[in-house]
């Protein structure tokens, strides 16, 4: 349910243009509505500023479509998170506008229109094989409608790489950094720029990272102030943490 069918509603009830029963039809749902299977939570938008995102790992196909179904009905754009192309043809057969990216394995259904903002997101990686995860938050930050600018590949193996970019970087309002490995690169970001950065250890690596662990814990112990770390390979934890910031800095930009 979002903020704008609500004012509408209450508008078509105080004009006379439907009655108080029908308008009591409409909240029914309101603030979750439940599919035996799940509870769709059609609030979060009002209480978030976004609508409940999918997350699809070990859900069956049937099911994902049945909570995209719902959540596209309330309105705003939706997000599903961690699908596979089974979920996404099921998703795809009532919704052939709907978007699968097969890197970030997310699929979009975008509703509302594309409001991108002035401020951007800076979205880095150590490595490619980073990229799965920066995409993940890109795709959560882009249907949130915050401006991302991505720059792969500088990890501090080649720190001139990274350096090259300083300026840019520099401009950014948040960034989100992805690496594994030894994890290293947020803290080099991090001592470099004022801006928030968000890092995201990824399990890329040999033994000792212990899929992702190592990352982990080195982000956590960074000695540069101003980072933040979210779960392993957890991109969409990142993106969405980077668009609230990022929205919060629009309404204060002068």
């Amino acid at each position: 349910m979002q903020t704008d069918q609500i004012k509408k509603l209450l508008d078509a009830v105080r004009h006379r243009r439907i009655s108080i029963d029908q308008a009591m039809t409409e909240l029914q749902h309101l603030p979750f509505e439940r599919l035996g299977f799940a509870n769709v939570d059609h609030h979060r938008t009002m209480r978030c500023g976004f609508p409940e995102v999918i997350f699809c790992q070990g859900k069956r196909p049937e099911d994902v479509a049945s909570i995209f179904d719902r959540l596209a009905a309330a309105g705003g754009n939706v997000l599903a998170t961690r699908a596979e192309p089974d979920q996404f043809q099921a998703v795809h057969a009532a919704f052939q506008d709907a978007h699968y990216n097969e890197v970030a394995r997310c699929i979009t259904l975008r509703r509302t229109p594309a409001a991108p903002s002035t401020g951007f997101i800076a979205l880095v990686t150590a490595g490619t094989s980073d990229i799965p995860v920066i995409e993940e938050a890109r795709v959560t930050c882009e249907i949130m409608d915050q401006s991302t600018r991505a720059f792969h590949d500088v990890g501090v193996a080649g720190i001139h790489r990274l350096l090259a970019h300083a300026k840019e970087l520099a401009e950014a309002r948040v960034v989100v950094v992805a690496a594994g490995m030894e994890g290293a690169l947020a803290s080099v970001v991090g001592g470099l720029l004022e801006a928030p950065v968000i890092a995201v250890p990824t399990s890329i690596g040999y033994g000792a990272s212990f899929h992702g662990l190592a990352p982990l814990l080195t982000m956590l112990n960074s000695c540069a102030p101003g980072v933040a770390v979210v779960n392993i390979d957890n991109g969409f934890a990142a993106g969405y943490l980077a668009a609230v910031i990022n929205r919060l800095g629009e309404t204060k930009a002068p």
